[in-house]
């Protein structure tokens, strides 16, 4: 068997806020979940997105520390077009989440932007600017 990309797991320091921030971004999450330890959306063709709350890692990883300084990980997600980049953004920003990167033109040929979700974790929005153009 060879190994292959399930999951990508999130580490949460809150749990509902972090749940309500990716279902604006489409995430099929169930609904009551803000308070367990562990959810999980799953995506379209199977692959899952994970979270879990810093109290649920410290349970198996008691050395488990906050990371500090830059993104190591960042999830993308794939707009219709370049106006939905803009749309998405402003609907985010608006309802409290801190932008990080406004929509701009990227030289790849993409509309793109980044917001941070609740635990400051930069998220990608893009749309291709050639509507053949969907991803990089």
């Amino acid at each position: 068997m060879t190994p292959r990309l399930d999951a990508v797991g999130l580490i949460v320091s809150d749990m509902a806020a972090s749940l309500a921030f990716y279902r604006r971004l489409g995430l099929d999450i169930p609904e009551g979940a803000e308070s367990a330890p562990h959810v999980e959306a799953v995506l379209p063709g199977g692959p899952r997105v994970l979270f879990d709350t810093e109290d649920t890692i410290r349970s198996f990883d008691p050395g488990w520390k906050r990371p500090e300084g830059g993104d190591r990980v960042g999830l993308a997600f794939l707009c219709d077009s370049p106006a939905e980049v803009d749309k998405v953004y402003e609907e985010l920003v608006a309802a409290g989440h801190r932008g990080h990167l406004a929509p701009w033109d990227a030289v790849w040929g993409q509309r793109y932007a980044v917001v941070l979700d609740p635990d400051g974790a930069g998220v990608s929005l893009f749309a291709g600017q050639d509507p053949d153009v969907s991803s990089a």
